[in-house]
């Protein structure tokens, strides 16, 4: 087993008060779906459309606004939404996100997410289960500089075992 964890930065993170706005950027071939300037993932949620706008109808209305994504091998996709809006004065820290993991086997798998704010006061959000499509929703209404932990099992182990730490974040 291999832990593995993702960990985006910016240039402009250590400068950031946390009182800036974000810049959001539109996502190619994505009608109405946009992203916060530096995270990662791009790539995946552009060639993946159909998939990233099912992505984001999981976690409800006016999550529209990619917070990241990663794909974990042909196993499973993490995907990390925000609002646009913010549950505190800090626009680094307080936004509101949710966490999807798709399943993308086919089969029914041992799966979870795991989403933490980054305050320590704050739970951890979790889903676990066996799930033939994704593990979530999960919510945090300050987990704009969070992680998020997937997990997948399969009949010879773990293949999905990631911590991913969100862009721009110090």
């Amino acid at each position: 087993m291999t832990l593995t964890t993702v960990t985006a930065t910016s240039a402009n993170a250590a400068a950031d008060t946390g009182t800036k706005e974000p810049k959001i950027v539109e996502l190619r071939g994505n009608k109405g779906l946009k992203m916060v300037e530096g995270a990662d993932g791009k790539a995946l949620l552009e060639s993946q459309a159909t998939v990233t706008a099912a992505a984001a109808n999981v976690c409800g209305t006016g999550y529209t606004i990619s917070a990241g994504a990663a794909r974990y091998g042909n196993n499973a996709s993490l995907y990390l939404w925000w609002n646009g809006k913010y549950s505190g004065s800090n626009k680094l820290y307080d936004k509101y996100i949710c966490g999807v993991l798709f399943n993308d086997t086919g089969y029914t798998r041992n799966m979870g997410i795991k989403l933490w704010s980054n305050y320590t006061a704050d739970a951890v959000k979790e889903d676990f289960g066996y799930y033939k499509t994704y593990a979530g929703p999960v919510y945090q209404k300050r987990g704009g500089c969070g992680k998020a932990y997937s997990y997948m099992l399969d009949g010879s182990g773990v293949v999905v075992d990631n911590y991913f730490t969100m862009s721009g974040c110090n």
